[in-house]
């Protein structure tokens, strides 16, 4: 089952089909308290079709509650359950049907156990089950698009836009919590512009920025599901959520108020993206480094921030001149930057931005600035 829990205080936790461990939940800049993540999967689904209307404007409750009876009627057929099935495990989660040609948004993480060699398969809200195929996937934001062949035109979900959406205001989650497809809940945008970090299907770790947080429930199952305003459009995708440890200190897998859901924007754009090129070109550092905390620098007497293991033949940080054995001791304005630093300047940076950094090498500090880009072309 797909849904990110977190445990509060400690973390926020994404929802997942194989509940792997995730990162930390942080609020913009302004105030930055980490949250762990770490349980089953949410999936969250998401409207970014290349091209068409994203739904035209109309007056949404930024108080009280939505009918959640209309949204639900208007809604739920544009809302799928997802099935990942591969070789070491699968998972459930839920999508949007985003073009009525079956063009399906939901979280990377959701269909991760079916990528190499796997299958997905889409549920409608009709009955009607599909094999899906990946049209692309963006671990960094944890997004992806299916598309399915039905033979006929499809109900799809309108979009909002970010900048319409309030705190107050009312909104509905959808999707297929534990299993459980056409599940409505119902609560209210509890904040905006929140960071949470959590990890990837890849192995990694990603930033998600902008995230929309709710306290309307969500839980395992609920990932790639849509937030959406009392309109029916699209407001997030629901990708993790918050959770209370319990006595042994681990994370719980249910609702505790404290949902996050990548904004509809950034839905937008990376399933666009998708659509035209089945992939999102990111800037990168084109380096692998691991973080040297300030105790272990305390007991060998070197400084905090990033040993760079390997760098990219070619990459933004080759072309700084960077090298394996340097020690990033600051990284814009970060002193004793982590691997969470670099996490967080490459979802936030856009492919030409400069970054300066200090690092030592055999002793002795340098300066150098790092120009990002993506990752260069590999294979013939």
């Amino acid at each position: 089952m797909s849904s990110h829990d977190a445990q509060v205080g400690s973390g926020d936790e994404r929802a997942e089909s194989d509940e792997r461990a995730e990162g930390a939940a942080q609020r913009p800049p302004r105030s930055r308290a980490p949250w762990v993540v770490a349980g089953g999967v949410v999936a969250a689904a998401a409207l970014g079709f290349a091209g068409g209307a994203w739904g035209g404007h109309v007056a949404s409750s930024t108080s009280g509650a939505c009918d959640a009876v209309h949204v639900a009627s208007g809604t739920l057929p544009s809302i799928v359950t997802i099935a990942a099935h591969g070789t070491d495990g699968s998972g459930t989660g839920s999508g949007e049907i985003v073009r009525s040609d079956g063009v399906v948004v939901t979280n990377d993480h959701v269909i991760t156990p079916a990528v190499a060699g796997g299958r997905i398969e889409v549920l409608l809200s009709d009955g009607r089950s599909y094999a899906a195929e990946l049209v692309g996937r963006d671990p960094q934001t944890d997004l992806a698009v299916l598309r399915i062949d039905a033979g006929d035109s499809l109900p799809t979900i309108a979009f909002s836009h970010s900048d319409a959406v309030d705190v107050g205001e009312a909104v509905v989650a959808l999707g297929a919590p534990l299993g459980l497809s056409g599940s409505v809940t119902a609560g209210i945008v509890s904040a905006l512009g929140r960071e949470v970090t959590v990890p990837t299907g890849t192995g990694g770790t990603t930033v998600l920025t902008g995230v929309v947080q709710t306290d309307a429930s969500i839980n395992p199952g609920n990932s790639g599901g849509a937030l959406v305003d009392c309109d029916g459009r699209l407001v997030g995708v629901n990708t993790a959520i918050a959770t209370v440890p319990n006595a042994n200190g681990e994370a719980g897998g249910g609702s505790v108020g404290i949902g996050f859901a990548v904004p509809v924007d950034t839905v937008r754009t990376i399933t666009d993206e998708l659509l035209e090129h089945g992939k999102v070109s990111h800037p990168s550092f084109g380096l692998a480094a691991s973080t040297v905390t300030q105790e272990t620098a305390a007991a060998f007497d070197v400084e905090a921030g990033l040993f760079v293991e390997s760098v990219v033949d070619g990459g933004s940080a080759d072309k700084a001149g960077l090298r394996p054995g340097d020690l990033i001791t600051r990284l814009g304005d970060v002193t004793a930057p982590t691997t969470a630093t670099l996490a967080h300047l490459t979802v936030t940076a856009h492919n030409g931005d400069t970054i300066d950094a200090v690092y030592l090498r055999d002793g002795k500090e340098h300066r150098t600035t790092i120009t990002l880009a993506p990752l260069p072309a590999t294979g013939g």
